[in-house]
């Protein structure tokens, strides 16, 4: 849906121009309380600048005469990190990790054995996997900023660490083992060329296991060399790859000679491409999933753009683009090599230019398809003894081309590229894994170093590991393995996205809306049964593993509940916070946020109760917990409506679900302090009816991590409040309107809410209204301290009772009570046809008497006909660009 931006400018007088440029962008509750700045959700530095931070609640808390100094710049040069674009970051990368050692080496292979038509059905059906996967990826990745540690951040931070964690771990495996293929695979073609100069060293095995060890070594150092050595080496293997592709395409065209003949290739011809088109399965691997397991890693590459994605410049726009592109022109070239061989090369032929018709007797008994092209290769094909043709020669495409030593050199850049790409994902993979802490021991491995934070730990561990699948020396042996534990992430990857919709989570707001929650079901259940049918052993060992390693987090999670910091002066409301927080935990779930009734009766209450009030509210705020308080015109006490309904009365409500809503009765809530005057004529209303196009309008005027904003769009999530839409008003000043809307427009942009009215309001330091004034004055009247009658002792009187105001008390809040109190005045004006109005709520000094803090609540919503959410954070991001 299309965001539709309206500004609206409140301007309800002049504007105070003196006040300095550093003031304006601090909201009047507090000096150091900021407005809500785009800095502060920034989590990188990239651009260059250093990282803003909100100040904490306790920093707010303190007296003002404890505010700590402004922060000073120390001088040093700002540090500029290597960060790639889309095209060398995320497309270029993916396909030099898509393209690799099986189009080279066995991709024509594939197509003699299991036929054209189901060569097509298996690339076909592993781009269904990956372009599904590929898609569901994008979705995660503008739903927001993802950094280093990729795929398993993905997961982890989409079905939570205890699954994330076994899937990542796998994934790193998995990412070391594809190194050692292809790293096999380069050392296969090397020592193939050694064997036709007669330079073979050992055997055949001994020799791939020593070219091998060789190559992971040195791309070990150009991984310690760092990412900027590695993406150039990139560049360079993918024009290498892209000759070697043109040089082979080039080649079928080219007419043919005897030499090549005898080997097998005759250029186009219709009768070899239909003796090609069905299958002609051979040897142990001669089976349609065995040949799909091995073709599949050729189609694992795709996430090699998101495994980096903390070196991106832009991973939101990067990742879709990149990847789907990836893998449409690795997918052409895969259809088309697959077709020009199946098109001009036959099966088998001997090599032997003798077995040419033309110098034979033509009489000579002959059935083979080389008959008909000249050629008598029936010796060998009935002895299953030809060492040439597709079925044979592994290096066919070598023998197509135009010239052959430029597919060689392909053949090194793609194996060489993908080896070392898998080599720099698996340990970014593992070092965020290890900065999680989620299992022991390897924490040692997550030490980053540079400014890249290069996991150089990390890369010697992914080396052994590579290490020892190359010494099994055999490229059809690991392939198979491969293809499991990919097949497996994928199919969580998918299913996370299928969780995520369906069950409409919060933080589900992704920008990329070309998927289907069950597309990536199908994708899920499509990856999990192909892990079946290609190795079953091998899919029940993974799966083994994967809940050993979840049932060990499972295990052995710390425990969620931990003590609750109180003050000694407030048992009592320390006690509240532990009946109110420890026994709602939900597992792996803790509240954060304390959610209290507005105090109608303050000012007939027993101070006591007052200030038990009060104290719960700081408690809360001292620690670190999130406060929303309600506030109705007429007051929250439906305690007869509900007695006499009984308890289907919550249940049947049509405001919530019913699965929403557990109730039981508590006698003790006739205890309560909250006013029962009132009558629930509003509760009805509001919390029963549909709201229709009404709006909820939300006054951030300080920056508390963006609950303030969360909570209200969660409420139009529901379907009584679904068509409200949201209207934002923070605090400016005229001479810097421009700023102020770019800033915030770029802020709610990347939070993805569709925020259809933006309202910036230009004067709030104008006087409020004399009979508010006078109303506020006679509000606190009751509270406020008689010097006189102290005998000069005011702070034993202070302590005595705490909830009195002295004059100094009145002196250092009048300024903040007064743009309160126009600011209440604004919203009444503003907000006469909201369904509900959610405000910042200033958080106090600790010095702030229970009564004055009270009558500030009281002038900031007072009077409002709607509901009022007075709603606070707890200064850290609940309203991220990242999905964290």
């Amino acid at each position: 849906m299309r965001t539709l931006w309206k500004y609206v400018t409140v301007d309800m007088g002049e504007a105070d121009f003196g006040k300095e440029k550093d003031m304006r962008k601090m909201s009047f509750f507090n000096p150091l309380d900021p407005v809500p700045k785009y800095d502060f959700y920034a989590k990188d530095t990239w651009a260059g600048r250093i990282k803003k931070t909100r100040p904490s609640l306790d920093v707010l808390r303190k007296p003002p005469d404890d505010l700590p100094p402004p922060p000073e710049e120390d001088g040093r040069p700002k540090v500029k990190l290597v960060r790639f674009g889309w095209v060398l970051g995320v497309m270029i990368r993916a396909m030099l990790n898509i393209w690799g050692v099986i189009m080279y080496l066995r991709l024509p292979w594939i197509t003699s054995q299991a036929g054209l038509i189901l060569t097509y059905v298996i690339i076909f059906m592993s781009i269904v996997v990956t372009t599904i996967t590929a898609t569901s990826v994008s979705a995660i990745s503008t739903n927001g900023k993802i950094y280093s540690g990729g795929t398993y951040f993905m997961i982890s931070r989409s079905l939570g660490p205890e699954l994330g964690a076994p899937i990542g771990l796998l994934f790193a495996f998995a990412n070391a083992i594809a190194c050692a293929l292809h790293t096999v695979g380069f050392a296969e073609t090397v020592r193939d060329l050694l064997k036709d100069y007669d330079s073979q060293m050992v055997d055949d095995v001994n020799d791939v296991r020593i070219v091998g060890a060789i190559t992971v070594v040195i791309l070990l150092c150009i991984t310690f060399a760092g990412m900027a050595w590695e993406a150039k080496a990139q560049i360079l293997f993918f024009i290498a790859i892209m000759l070697s592709l043109i040089n082979y395409f080039v080649g079928t065209v080219i007419p043919t000679n005897r030499e090549k003949e005898s080997v097998g290739f005759f250029g186009y011809r219709g009768d070899i491409f239909v003796e090609n088109l069905l299958p002609s399965y051979r040897g142990p691997n001669g089976y349609f999933f065995r040949l799909f397991a091995i073709f599949f890693p050729a189609a694992t590459g795709i996430l090699s753009g998101v495994n980096i994605c903390g070196d991106l410049k832009d991973p939101t726009g990067g990742i879709p683009k990149g990847t789907l592109l990836a893998i449409l022109w690795t997918t052409l070239s895969y259809l088309l090599i697959s077709v020009t061989c199946a098109a001009t090369v036959v099966r088998d032929a001997s090599g032997n230019v003798n077995d040419s018709l033309a110098l034979t007797n033509f009489t000579t008994h002959c059935t083979g398809l080389g008959c008909k092209l000249g050629w008598n290769f029936d010796r060998c094909e009935q002895n299953r003894t030809c060492r040439h043709g597709l079925a044979n020669n592994l290096r066919i495409l070598t023998t197509v081309s135009g010239w052959g030593i430029l597919i060689t050199i392909g053949v090194f850049a793609a194996t060489l590229s993908s080896a070392l790409g898998f080599l720099v994902s698996a340990p970014k993979i593992f070092q965020c894994l290890c900065k999680d802490n989620i299992y022991p021991y390897i924490g040692f491995f997550g030490k980053g170093y540079g400014k890249n934070n290069e996991p150089l730990r990390g890369y010697s561990l992914m080396f052994c590991i590579a290490m020892a699948f190359i010494l099994i020396g055999d490229l059809n042996t690991i392939a198979p393995l491969i293809s499991n534990f990919f097949l497996c992430s994928y199919g969580l990857i998918n299913f996370s996205t299928f969780h995520a919709s369906v069950t409409q989570s919060p933080g589900w707001r992704p920008e990329y809306h070309y998927y289907s929650p069950w597309t990536s079901l199908f994708g899920s259940f499509l990856s999990f049964i192909l892990m079946f049918l290609f190795t079953w052993w091998a899919a029940l060992v993974t799966f083994f593993i994967v809940l050993f390693l979840l049932g060990y987090v499972t295990y052995t999670k710390p425990s969620e509940c931990h003590a609750l910091p109180v003050k000694q002066q407030n048992p009592k409301s320390s006690f509240l916070l532990v009946i109110l927080f420890f026994s709602q935990s939900l597992g792996k779930l803790k509240p954060n946020t304390l959610v209290l009734g507005y105090k109608m009766n303050w000012q007939e209450c027993k101070p006591e109760s007052l200030q038990d009030y009060i104290n719960t509210i700081s408690n809360a705020f001292d620690s670190s917990y999130g406060i929303a308080i309600l506030r109705m015109m007429d007051g929250l006490d439906v305690t007869d409506n509900v007695h006499s309904a009984g308890r289907s009365s919550a249940i049947d409500n049509p405001a919530f679900d019913a699965e929403e809503v557990q109730y039981e009765k508590d006698e003790t809530d006739r205890n309560s302090d909250i006013s029962d005057d009132g009558s629930n004529e509003q509760v009805r209303s509001v919390f029963q009816t549909k709201q229709g196009r009404k709006s909820i309008d939300i006054y951030w005027i300080s920056d508390d991590g963006g609950l303030t904003l969360l909570v209200p769009y969660l409420l139009t999530r529901r379907n009584r409040w679904k068509k409200c839409k949201l209207r934002v008003f923070i605090l400016g000043d005229q001479e810097t309107i421009k700023e102020d809307r770019k800033d915030m427009k770029m802020l709610l942009k990347r939070f993805r809410l569709e925020i259809e009215d933006l309202v910036i309001i230009t004067d709030v330091d104008k006087t409020p209204l004399a009979k508010n004034l006078q109303r506020y004055e006679e509000t606190i009247a009751p509270f406020r301290l008689s010097e006189e009658q102290a005998g000069g002792d005011i702070q034993e009187l202070k302590r005595l009772s705490p909830w009195k105001i002295s004059n100094k008390d009145l002196e250092a809040i009048q300024p903040k009570i007064e743009r309160t109190l126009r600011l209440n005045e604004i919203i009444k004006k503003n907000s006469i046809h909201a369904a509900l109005v959610a405000i910042s709520l200033p958080v106090p000094d600790v010095t702030c008497p229970s009564s004055l803090y009270m009558s500030w609540m009281d002038a900031l919503s007072y009077g409002i006909h709607c509901p009022v959410l007075l709603i606070r954070g707890n200064q850290e991001n609940v309203m991220t660009f990242y999905c964290q």
